[in-house]
């Protein structure tokens, strides 16, 4: 895990990528180079004091040639409000990059990547990682419509099928409709959603013998495990215990989590 940093970034661009999602791209050459697929940032969304608390987002990208970090949200309150009306040259307060993120291979394999909804920000970041390794990598992408499929763009050695819900785009249902098409070359998985859809995914890939890494959703207040306020409930040897997701996540190994 590399140590955070607080940064001031710039913003280089602002563009609506779906109805209230946003893509933000900016200028922060440390944390571009220090951050891996899984960690978060944590962004102050205004030059005052409201809102008081920084607003978390998954590293969904970074070009560390020019010292890009990429960040995809959804507009829910005041703060990501804030941050869809920012323009080029703008500054904004930036702590990370934080938190456990993903591990991966150290030889070239095939893997699965499984992302419902808002899920998908972190792993676009980690399917160019695996590429990068000489990975196969397989995605199955799920969302409510064809407007809310945020998918990596196509590359060779990566493989994309999608799920939505209302059908317009791919198989009708959610992600796990297209588990069966996580293929037995595939040798681990990683996955991000919505809670009952990470329950649901690892259950049945635990099932056929596959080890895997899930990344966590879960609303935060300060990102370093101070106010633990989004702890979890995680197997630990022999028993159970509770882990702050931002600082001992919010990447954990599927078989640890207890979804109850």
């Amino acid at each position: 895990m590399s140590a955070a940093l607080l940064v001031e970034a710039v913003v280089l661009r602002t563009e609506r990528v779906a109805p209230d999602h946003y893509r933000l791209v900016l200028h922060a050459p440390e944390v571009a180079r220090a951050a891996r697929p899984g960690q978060f940032v944590m962004v102050r969304c205004g030059s005052a004091w409201d809102p008081l608390l920084r607003r978390p987002f998954s590293v969904a990208g970074v070009d560390r040639e020019a010292g890009a970090v990429t960040l995809l949200f959804r507009v829910v309150g005041r703060g990501t409000a804030l941050l869809a009306g920012t323009v080029p040259g703008d500054a904004l307060s930036l702590l990370g990059p934080l938190g456990r993120g993903f591990t991966l291979p150290q030889a070239a394999e095939a893997a699965a990547v499984i992302g419902g909804g808002m899920g998908l920000a972190p792993l676009l970041f980690l399917v160019e990682e695996l590429l990068a390794r000489g990975c196969r990598v397989r995605v199955l992408a799920g969302a409510r419509s064809r407007q809310y499929l945020f998918v990596p763009e196509p590359a060779p050695g990566c493989e994309v099928l999608v799920a939505t819900e209302d059908g317009s785009a791919g198989r009708p249902g959610p992600v796990t409709v297209l588990l069966p098409f996580v293929g037995p070359e595939v040798r681990r998985y990683y996955a991000c959603g919505p809670r009952e859809m990470l329950r649901a995914v690892a259950a049945e890939l635990e099932r056929r013998g596959l080890s895997g890494e899930v990344c966590l959703e879960e609303r935060m207040a300060c990102g370093v495990g101070a106010c633990r306020g989004c702890v979890c409930r995680v197997r630990r040897g022999e028993g159970m215990a509770w882990a702050a997701v931002c600082a001992e996540g919010p990447v954990f190994p599927a078989g640890e989590v207890c979804w109850e």
